[in-house]
């Protein structure tokens, strides 16, 4: 399984409206077909640079589902984001490949 992570350190002055915005957005790129899951983290080590950063996990249904992606959505979802907030957010990404999960088996009784 192939994880699509965005990591985006956002300026204290538009945190909110990024926030708010980003809430949106992730539906928008589940939306696209590729993805099965997303978690929106906040990154609780504090930067040199200040702001606030947080971590978006996409998981892709495949590598072909990611590299659809790319070529078909992409652009277009990420030029909304530049537009808004421009030199107030800095984003970079990465990918994951999953190798393994581990689970505690909690017994209910």
């Amino acid at each position: 399984m192939i994880i699509y992570n965005v990591t985006a350190n956002i300026d204290e002055s538009i945190h909110e409206e990024w926030l708010i915005w980003i809430k949106e957005h992730i539906p928008q790129v589940l939306g696209t077909g590729k993805f099965d899951k997303a978690t929106l983290t906040r990154v609780l080590v504090e930067e040199d640079m200040g702001g606030v950063t947080y971590s978006i996990q996409y998981r892709a249904y495949s590598r072909e589902a990611l590299d659809a992606y790319y070529s078909e959505d992409a652009d277009r979802l990420r030029q909304d984001g530049q537009k808004r907030f421009a030199d107030k957010m800095l984003a970079f990404r990465t990918e994951l490949e999953l190798i393994d999960e581990y689970f505690v088996n909690v017994n209910p009784n």
